[in-house]
Formats: C-alpha cells, sequence, structure tokens
C-alpha cells in the first residue's frame, strides 16, 4: 500500500514538473551543462577550504594575541611584507636566482640519474658496483656537503649548483632503478620467445613501464631541490629565497621569513604540476584510483 502510495506521488510530481517546464529539452540541456561547472567549483572548493581554515585560525589566534608578532606574524602582515616585497622588484629577483639555481642543479641530477638508473636497473652487474657506494652517501644531507663543496668549488654558483643537485639525484636515480625493475616479467618472458631486439624491448616495453616511477623520483627530486636551495644559498649569496629568508632571520624580520617560505612553497607547487602535466601526456595509459 505504501509502496503504491509513493509511486503514485512520483507521479504527480512528475507530471507536474513537466507541466512547469522541467522535463523540457531545453530545461535538461541547461542541467547537462551546469553539472560540470558545478563539480568544478566543487572541487576548488575542497582544494581551499583547509588552507582557508587555516589562514583564518591563523589570522584570529594572532589577533587574541596567542602570537607575538616577532615569533609567528599575523597572515595579513605576511600579505603586507609579500606585496611590499613584490613592489619593490626585490621579490622578483630573488626568485629568479633562486629557479636557476634549481634548474641548473635538477636539471644535472635528472640527465645524469636517469642514465645510471636505467643501467642499474637493466643490469644486475651494474646495481651491485653501484649499490653499496649509493646506499652510504644517500642517508648524508646536503647540507653536510657545504665544507667539502666549498673546498672544492669555492664559495661561487658552482657549490650551490652542486648542493641542490646533490638533493635532487638519489630521488631520481632510486625511483628509475626500481620502476626499470619492476617490470612485469610475463613480458620479459614473452619478449624473449619471440626473439625481441633488446634495444627495442627496452624502448617500447621497460622504458614506458617504468615511466610513472620515473615520473614520481622527478617530481620527488624537483621537491628535495627547492628543500636545498636555503641550504645551498648560505653559502656566501647575496641573492636568492634562501639568501633572503636567512639575512631576515638575522635581522628578526619573521614576516619576510613567512612570506619567502610560502615563495618557496608555491614555486614548488607551481612546477610540480607543470612535471604532473608532463605525466599525464606521456603516460595516457595509466589509469590511477583517484579515490571515492
Amino acid at each position: 500500500m505504501a509502496s503504491y502510495a509513493d509511486s503514485a506521488s512520483a507521479e504527480a510530481t512528475g507530471r507536474q514538473m513537466e507541466k512547469c517546464g522541467y522535463k523540457t529539452p531545453g530545461f535538461q540541456e541547461i542541467c547537462q551543462n551546469l553539472k560540470p561547472q558545478t563539480d568544478v567549483l566543487k572541487e576548488v572548493f575542497q582544494y581551499m577550504v583547509l588552507p582557508l581554515i587555516i589562514l583564518a585560525v591563523w589570522q584570529f589566534l594572532s589577533y587574541v594575541g596567542c602570537f607575538k608578532p616577532v615569533t609567528l606574524p599575523a597572515p595579513v602582515r605576511v600579505a603586507r611584507t609579500f606585496w611590499e616585497l613584490a613592489a619593490s622588484g626585490d621579490l622578483a629577483r630573488h626568485i629568479a636566482v633562486s629557479i636557476l639555481r634549481v634548474t641548473e642543479g635538477f636539471s644535472i641530477a635528472a640527465a645524469l640519474a636517469l642514465v645510471l638508473g636505467i643501467a642499474i636497473g637493466l643490469s644486475s652487474t651494474m646495481a651491485r658496483l653501484t649499490d653499496l657506494m649509493i646506499q652510504l652517501i644517500k642517508p648524508i644531507p646536503p647540507i653536510a656537503w657545504i665544507p667539502l663543496a666549498i673546498l672544492w668549488f669555492g664559495i661561487g654558483e658552482e657549490a650551490k649548483v652542486y648542493i641542490i643537485f646533490l638533493g635532487a639525484f638519489f630521488p631520481i636515480i632510486i625511483n628509475t632503478s626500481d620502476g626499470i625493475r619492476q617490470t612485469d616479467y610475463k613480458l620479459v618472458e614473452v619478449a624473449r620467445i619471440l626473439e625481441v631486439p633488446r634495444a627495442r624491448f627496452i624502448r617500447k616495453v621497460v622504458i614506458p613501464g617504468a615511466l610513472p616511477a620515473i615520473m614520481t623520483g622527478l617530481r620527488v627530486g624537483l621537491m628535495v631541490a627547492w628543500m636545498c636551495v636555503v641550504a645551498a644559498e648560505l653559502i656566501a649569496a647575496d641573492s636568492g629565497i634562501g639568501y633572503l629568508i636567512m639575512d631576515a632571520r638575522q635581522l628578526s624580520q619573521s614576516d619576510v621569513v613567512v612570506a619567502g617560505m610560502i615563495t618557496i612553497g608555491v614555486i614548488g607547487k607551481l612546477m610540480d604540476s607543470l612535471i604532473k602535466k608532463v605525466e599525464r601526456r606521456l603516460v595516457k595509459w595509466k589509469v590511477s584510483y583517484a579515490g571515492e
């Protein structure tokens, strides 16, 4: 009885909607066009809601006096400082210098790590020859290399680029070699049975299969490169975001320190998004689980 009443009610509602024009083709087309826009707005809201909440709580706690301006300035003060640095042109100059250093160090690390990582992944002999040295050097933080970097390269740009290179190198080489080693062994057996030339097998099967791991290594390497830029710019630098942060620390300008930190985060995010975009174009066959 209840189900009959429900169905009757649903039919009545449908007739009323049709009478009002809700089921006309034009209205349905408008709904279909609005749905993607609504989904985009929902995704943007979910993407931004947590940072906005943190900023609001941070501003409120600063306003009620929980944080001293010297130790942690309010977001409004940081935004004002950021605007002043941008308007004066100093921020753009420091950003350009740091991006150049990170690009140089990361590019050298990526080129060398990709070649060695592929060689290690393809050759068990190469893996045995290099494994001990990689495992010994990998845990050493890049900042510990600063004294040697100064002795080897002086206090010029080479020492700074070397520190950034060290930070980016190991995530890339490890992810590359592991990605090669994770090639499905069934494909290896099939290639042997069909007598596929080794060069073609590597080019058509091994490298494409390892691309997701390689791209992850590049993303992690880029992140570590930006983490190392502050340490690299401790070496007699007079420009760069790292220099800006360390100079502000000595002058107790915490607002400049926070502005510099946020700048590094934003630039790192933009460069990471660029690599992710390249990954989507290169690895079109990959279907990732995006959660529910």
